[in-house]
């Protein structure tokens, strides 16, 4: 590891673990897997960043947090958004899955289970409550597109299910 490298380490990803997603806040851009790539060129952090969905409305909000993030840091950045490779939630990290999960959300399946859960209506859903897998899809739209509604009907209360997306 060259030094440049350990210094990105060391000190960029403990800047940017501390942004939190402003639809999610208990999650962190790097839980969520949104950052692509922090590089320091000439005294510049340079960012680049992959939207959850395409047109997620909360890309300026992180750009913009990022931003003031490092610049308390002293740092200048610049944040670039990139579309390929496209988000997956494979990126969401163990500890953001558990974030989800803690949280009341419960953390996507895989894309098999996701389409038969949302398309066929299967009970593969955990209840983030009791959990449950006595589980119903009520909306495919939660309170984001990223997340469909579900209901638990052993305990009865309402929770999101986040979408599979791949």
């Amino acid at each position: 590891m060259t030094n440049t490298e350990q210094n990105i380490e060391e000190v960029l990803i403990p800047i940017l673990a501390k942004v939190s997603d402003p639809e999610i806040p208990v999650l962190s851009i790097m839980d969520m897997g949104v950052v692509r790539s922090a590089v320091i060129v000439n005294d510049i952090v340079k960012i680049e960043i992959t939207p959850t969905y395409s047109g997620c409305p909360a890309m300026d909000v992180i750009g913009d947090d990022m931003k003031k993030a490092l610049q308390d840091a002293g740092y200048k950045s610049e944040v670039n958004l990139i579309l390929h490779p496209a988000w997956t939630t494979d990126w969401i990290t163990p500890k953001g899955r558990q974030a989800l999960e803690d949280y009341g959300i419960a953390a996507p399946l895989d894309a098999e289970a996701d389409k038969s859960v949302l398309l066929e209506g299967k009970r593969l859903v955990v209840c983030t409550n009791c959990g449950s897998q006595n589980t119903r899809l009520v909306s495919q739209f939660g309170s984001t597109a990223c997340k469909a509604q579900f209901q638990c009907d052993d305990c009865q209360e309402p929770f999101d299910y986040f979408k599979c997306l791949k």
